[in-house]
């Protein structure tokens, strides 16, 4: 497919699509820091040839859509759950299936509650609740909070920020499978070498919200599948249960030994979960 460019209010946003449009839409939503190429091209072929019309999108400050000054964001978190309606809009879609992953799925929480008529379903990936009233969930393992507090980059040098996040890929993946460094490397270089800007993405650090507190998370009523790796070093398997029990009808699908997000082992589960959670339902 060829990506798409749209400006909705003026903000340009690029989109690619994948199937045909006539198929049951699913919109993916990657997590703050990361373009649309963490949804790898192969995992949205797969679902697209399942019968899916998938979309994949660039936030802010990532790709090749809208960038600002480091240091400078001009939006707010609500923004990047906006962008999800500005993207369906563009591409003509009432409603949609919303797949979100880390942060990701924390907007596609908050699309949920703030426009239900949009979503037709949910599915969480290596995700936590949206909705800060959980307690007693378990931090970051000592791994992954080491490495974040020891790690350096040096945002002017691309290489720096390619080797930085490749070892931050490591990490994430959770230490129990063997790591594809060469694969990961090349991602992280097309991701870098692809952004109109690569050092705007910290601006998602900064971000502030200043929405109202959404309604809790028992007030929804789509269909979500939480989908969580039992070796998730940032939001360990005990974030996804908790995510699958609060949500009225929530179900759970551990990937075992997964790290966190969606790793290429996982790709034929997670499509074959998805296709099944948003079959059309019998009327």
């Amino acid at each position: 497919m060829v990506e798409r460019m749209i400006e909705p209010e003026g903000i340009r946003l690029c989109t690619e699509p994948f199937g045909a449009p006539s198929d049951p839409p699913v919109l993916l939503v990657m997590g703050t820091g990361a373009s649309m190429l963490w949804w790898e091209e192969g995992f949205c072929r797969m679902l697209a040839e399942g019968g899916r019309f998938v979309i994949r999108y660039d936030h802010h400050d990532t790709g090749r859509s809208v960038t600002y000054e480091p240091g400078r964001p001009g939006y707010s978190g609500a923004d990047l759950v906006a962008d999800a309606v500005r993207v369906l809009d563009a591409h003509g879609i009432p409603a949609a299936h919303i797949v979100g992953v880390s942060a990701g799925g924390a907007l596609a929480q908050l699309l949920a509650l703030d426009h239900a008529g949009r979503v037709l379903s949910l599915v969480l990936i290596s995700t936590s609740s949206a909705v800060p009233d959980v307690r007693g969930l378990p931090g970051p393992t000592e791994e992954f909070t080491t490495f974040v507090s020891a790690s350096h980059v040096d945002w002017s040098d691309a290489e720096s920020v390619i080797d930085h996040q490749v070892a931050y890929a490591r990490v994430l993946a959770g230490g129990r499978r063997p790591f594809d460094e060469a694969a990961a490397r090349s991602l992280v270089r097309r991701d870098v070498e692809r952004a109109d800007d690569f050092t705007a993405v910290r601006n998602h650090d900064l971000l502030q919200d200043d929405a109202p507190a959404p309604a809790p998370l028992s007030s929804m009523t789509v269909p979500t599948l939480v989908i969580h790796g039992t070796a998730d070093p940032l939001f360990p398997l005990r974030h996804g249960e908790a995510l699958a029990e609060q949500i009225p009808g929530g179900s759970l699908l551990a990937l075992e030994d997964a790290g966190h997000g969606v790793e290429r082992a996982d790709w034929a589960t997670i499509v074959t979960a998805l296709l099944a959670h948003t079959s059309p339902q019998p009327r």
